[in-house]
């Protein structure tokens, strides 16, 4: 009879998740670097060269990777012939974990988690409580498998019951491009299929927390069902060119992760749910003896990647711009920002809107005037930080906001991450604004271009709150131009018949 302590529990869980908010696992950096250099597309390259610098300074630094720093998803394996000398329950050992570690002094991270979702939607402040699935076992050891899911992935899920007959991976190829870039490829997909619903969406939760290793798969060749689909969905996503944070290129996912369980003879359930660049998770076991230990990673174990801006970059000072210069950037091109943002992403809309429909007009000191607004949800700082990682949000959550936007404030410009809907674009078009991108998964590495910041409005919102940035040569993308060119059209389009005339 192995005895596990409370403290323990607590202990190792605090420690596991601030480890996996700023080491990325090295077999994902790994897969990263193959990818990076075997990628053709200048937009994808650059994108990968940032996530690839941004993973390696937030291991140097202790900093997140991701502003997003997750929903915290938690799968125990518990011996059979285990005692538990606590007080508290599995589920809040881990929550109590959890509050110790997003409320870390030194690492602080983002609590993202409300309570009363269809309701109120209020933050828990302590990113707790937990998701937790809880298997027995035969033994008397506890087996726990961590991870900190970011809410753009997440938010990507997609599930189907098929048609016994129906292929798999034919539903894959048709389904990934639906799920846009908002879940910062390039990434993994875990699919879990068979047993009922449920059981399909935690079977390919629990397939991301394997490692990467496809190529291994591809070198000895598959020896079942489940390795051929993988290979066979891996081939089909990465031929659609969607490519790094959706611009276009050759490496859409770094690997297809696969669980299966028996089902009813009349279904097929399958779910599909995708990993972001700013994959974390880590698995520990405890044996009574202590908490967990985990040996962290070598710095030299990182590839020495360099990001050079080119030479046909434009530096724009926009405390100064106008609409009429704004005109002049064209889809696909590089720009650095320097001057103030503001900040500002659902909540904040969503108040802007009740306000002005009220009459009350924008909160004193807010003017978005010939300004950019910047959809982010920032870590807070410690120590000399201006701010803490502050890498972009989703932006298609935005876009029910956007006509209004630009419609009733004199906003001329965003920045987010990913691609935006046709109802934005058209906005977009027809007020002759832009919307920039910038690199989703580089969180520490963009908040190393923001100088000063300082709320300004809706500070009860903590980190959902309007921001003023100060920014010095901040790398972004024009995703959308002021005719409505969209980058994440175009850069795909032309990358899956690059990559199909490569095949011929």
């Amino acid at each position: 009879m192995t005895v596990i302590r409370k403290e323990d529990v607590i202990s190792s869980v605090a420690d596991a998740l601030q480890y996996i908010s700023y080491y990325h696992p090295l077999d994902f950096v790994q897969a990263l670097e193959k990818a990076y250099h075997k990628e053709q597309s200048q937009a994808a390259k650059d994108a990968m060269a940032q996530i690839l610098i941004n993973s390696r300074m937030s291991a140097e630094g202790h900093r997140p990777i991701c502003q997003d720093t997750g929903i915290v998803t938690c799968f125990v394996k518990i011996g059979m012939n285990v005692q538990w000398e606590s007080d508290l329950t599995v589920q809040e050992m881990i929550d109590e974990g959890v509050r110790q570690a997003y409320n870390n002094p030194i690492n602080p991270l983002r609590a993202s988690v409300v309570a009363d979702p269809a309701g109120a939607r209020i933050n828990t402040k302590d990113n707790a409580p937990a998701v937790v699935h809880i298997d027995m076992v035969p033994g008397n050891e506890v087996e726990i498998q961590l991870a900190a899911k970011g809410g753009g992935s997440e938010n990507k899920t997609k599930m189907v019951m098929l048609n016994p007959s129906d292929d798999i991976a034919e539903w894959v190829e048709k389904t990934v491009p639906l799920m846009g870039a908002g879940w910062c490829p390039p990434g993994m997909l875990g699919i879990g299929i068979g047993g009922t619903a449920e059981k399909a969406a935690v079977l390919a939760k629990e397939s991301l927390m394997e490692a990467v290793d496809i190529h291994e798969l591809i070198e000895r060749g598959p020896q079942n069902a489940e390795e051929k689909l993988r290979l066979d969905i891996y081939e089909r996503v990465n031929k659609l060119g969607i490519g790094a944070q959706g611009l276009g290129g050759m490496t859409t996912v770094l690997d297809i992760k696969i669980k299966t369980a028996p089902t009813h003879a009349a279904s097929k359930p399958v779910c599909m749910i995708p990993n972001c660049a700013a994959t974390r998770h880590v698995h520990f076991t405890l044996d009574g003896s202590g908490p967990a230990e985990l040996t962290p990673p070598k710095l030299e174990d990182w590839p020495e990647v360099t990001w050079e801006v080119g030479q046909n970059v434009r530096r724009v000072n926009v405390d100064n711009i106008t609409k009429e210069e704004i005109q002049q950037w064209k889809s696909g091109e590089t720009v650095l920002l320097s001057g103030k943002i503001l900040t500002g992403r659902d909540a904040a809309h969503k108040r802007i809107q009740e306000m002005l429909n009220s009459g009350q007009g924008l909160p004193d000191g807010v003017d978005f005037n010939n300004r950019f607004i910047y959809y982010v949800g920032p870590v807070d700082a410690v120590g000399d930080e201006a701010v803490g990682p502050a890498g972009p949000t989703t932006s298609t959550r935005m876009d029910k906001f956007t006509d209004m936007m630009l419609a009733e404030t004199g906003l001329i410009g965003m920045i987010g991450k990913a691609e935006r809907g046709p109802v934005a674009i058209e906005s977009i078009k027809n007020h002759k604004a832009v919307y920039l991108m910038a690199v989703g998964g580089a969180a520490y590495l963009v908040a190393k271009a923001i100088k000063k910041s300082r709320v300004v409005a809706f500070e009860d919102l903590g980190m959902e709150a309007i921001y003023e940035f100060e920014v010095q040569d901040m790398p972004v993308t024009v995703a959308v131009d002021s005719d409505g060119v969209n980058a994440h059209q175009t850069g795909p389009d032309i990358w899956k018949v690059k990559i199909a005339e490569m095949d011929a």
